[in-house]
């Protein structure tokens, strides 16, 4: 969840997961997976900023979702590779 601000700068707290596109007019657009359409005060570079510190706090700074690490090659252990 991120805290974003409306035009009229009444505060919003969104789910991020929701986001389909940002769109950059004169204001910063969100359309939504629902439909809805949002217009907030933030630059669409900042909404990415706050989304990108909000899913570092829940997967940490080094993980990556579940459903793309799966996807990754997995690289033998160092200490598999060390012969005596």
């Amino acid at each position: 969840m991120i805290h974003l601000t409306r035009l009229n700068r009444a505060p919003l707290v969104l789910n991020s997961d929701l986001i389909e596109h940002i769109d950059v007019t004169p204001d910063t657009v969100i359309t939504l997976t629902t439909g809805q359409i949002l217009r907030v005060r933030e630059t669409a570079e900042e909404v990415i900023r706050r989304i990108v510190c909000f899913r570092r706090e829940v997967f940490g700074p080094d993980a990556l979702p579940a459903a793309i690490s799966e996807e990754l090659p997995q690289s033998p252990k160092p200490e598999l590779l060390e012969q005596d």
